[in-house]
């Protein structure tokens, strides 16, 4: 009877404890509030009057003229924003998390172990210039993610399509020769087992590709329809997938409720994609007004950057490499003059590779936009319109909630600028000095306030 007795009891108390658990959380959450700033909201081209901004946990839960208070009994750190502007964390929609610091060689040949640590590195340094989302483009960038989301590494939420998927030669295909004839079902080459590309040479071939990506957590698929720059095997001109072999990508993607975007510079890859289903290209720096009307009409976004002449110094003086970047930095103008005159749904990115010093002017970058663009618009499109591209992936997208804007019930990637940028767009050339607060998820990463 009396280890009845004893026992009933601690159950007893097991459940109050459990109860009163239960009731905590709530009121404990941590909570951040930011006075007295003017907001950029990520769609206007404007900014508000003075307010206040709480956020709580995660999310942003109050937007006001009038003073704000935090949950009772929740931890409260205080923002003095001074009229500052509290705006978006800003989005790359064209990133290789992987790639930005290697070289070529070492991104195929390096130990994984030292690359993984290099991309490491440079995701905390890129969430620190303020981009606190990216969409990475191709590279085995899982892990980090993971590391990232569990809080291991600071970096940015980071949207992975997994290895890019190219034919045989194609953009993405960094073999070397002596590794010809491919066996299908033989021993996979190095770039595919670190997870930087997967060849795919027919529709069956392109499904497994896909699905290998798709089960491994991609929130898209990444296909090269083109020839590209980079690589060693790829003319600029050449057309690579078969519009079968693109359907069949875009077929299995469907079916996992998410989109493919390939990768096309010419008229005629571009075409062949849109005929396929692809929603968004990546570059078209080659375009014509024909295939640029084609996009508007069938509503496919634009995922173009603006390239700087000083990326040619990726490359060797007198490399073939070098020489396609050249025709492509001739095509620019254009592109962007006929992504204007259509009205096509245009993202920003960067799709900086094997350079760390070019990364780190990342802000700058998007500052480029401004030879087409207004500072508001270049900012609106760096952030709200982004946002819209990310939320393709529907449900494979791994950060359910709206991003990109500054609004209540918004995920809180927040930075708090000293100055306005929309009327000083240059301000985010220089992160170190004018983003003083940078907050991520709602935890802060910087507050050069304090």
């Amino acid at each position: 009877m009396f280890r009845r007795t004893l026992l009933s009891a601690f159950v007893g108390s097991i459940g109050l404890l459990a109860a009163s658990a239960g009731a905590q959380p709530a009121s404990l959450t941590p909570a951040v509030l930011f006075e007295n700033v003017r907001i950029f909201n990520g769609t206007s081209e404007r900014l508000s009057p003075p307010r206040n901004v709480l956020v709580v946990g995660n999310k942003i839960q109050k937007i006001s003229q009038e003073a704000l208070a935090a949950p009772a009994g929740a931890p409260v750190t205080r923002v003095a924003g001074n009229g500052r502007t509290l705006m978006p964390g800003l989005i790359d929609a064209h990133w290789h998390t992987m790639l930005v610091r290697p070289t070529p060689a070492m991104a195929i040949a390096a130990d994984p172990g030292y690359t993984s640590l290099l991309a490491g590195a440079e995701a905390n340094d890129t969430l620190l210039r303020g981009f606190t989302t990216v969409r990475d483009m191709g590279g085995p960038a899982f892990s980090l993610k993971r590391a990232i989301d569990e809080g291991l590494v600071a970096g940015p939420r980071i949207f992975p399509s997994g290895a890019m998927i190219t034919i045989t030669s194609g953009h993405g295909d960094f073999r070397q020769l002596y590794e010809l004839p491919r066996v299908l079902g033989g021993a996979p080459a190095r770039m595919e087992v670190v997870g930087g590309s997967a060849v795919a040479d027919s529709p069956d071939e392109v499904r497994v590709r896909v699905r290998e990506q798709l089960m491994q957590g991609a929130s898209q698929i990444k296909l090269t329809a083109g020839g590209g720059v980079a690589s060693p095997h790829s003319p600029l001109d050449v057309s690579t997938f078969t519009e079968a072999e693109l359907r069949a990508a875009v077929e299995a993607a469907t079916n996992w409720g998410t989109y493919v975007t390939v990768h096309a510079y010419t008229p005629i890859a571009l075409q062949r994609a849109v005929a396929a289903g692809v929603k968004s290209i990546e570059h078209a720096h080659l375009m014509d007004d024909a295939t640029a009307r084609l996009l508007a009409d069938k509503n496919v976004w634009l995922s173009i950057q603006p390239f700087p002449e000083e990326m040619a110094d990726i490359f060797p003086p007198g490399s073939e490499q070098r020489e396609k970047f050249g025709e492509v930095l001739e095509g620019m103008d254009n592109a962007y003059k006929l992504a204007r005159k259509y009205k096509i749904k245009t993202a920003f990115g960067t799709d900086v590779l094997f350079s760390a010093e070019l990364a780190t002017r990342q802000g700058s970058l998007l500052g480029l936009l401004t030879r087409w663009y207004s500072a508001p618009e270049v900012l609106v499109m760096a952030t709200g319109t982004n946002a819209q591209l990310l939320a393709l992936s529907g449900k494979r997208n791994p950060y359910p909630g709206k991003l990109g804007v500054v609004e209540e019930g918004a995920l809180a990637d927040l930075l708090l600028v000293d100055g306005d940028p929309l009327a000083n767009i240059k301000l985010i050339e220089d992160p170190a000095k004018n983003f003083v607060v940078i907050m991520k998820d709602g935890k802060i990463y910087k507050n050069s306030l304090r």
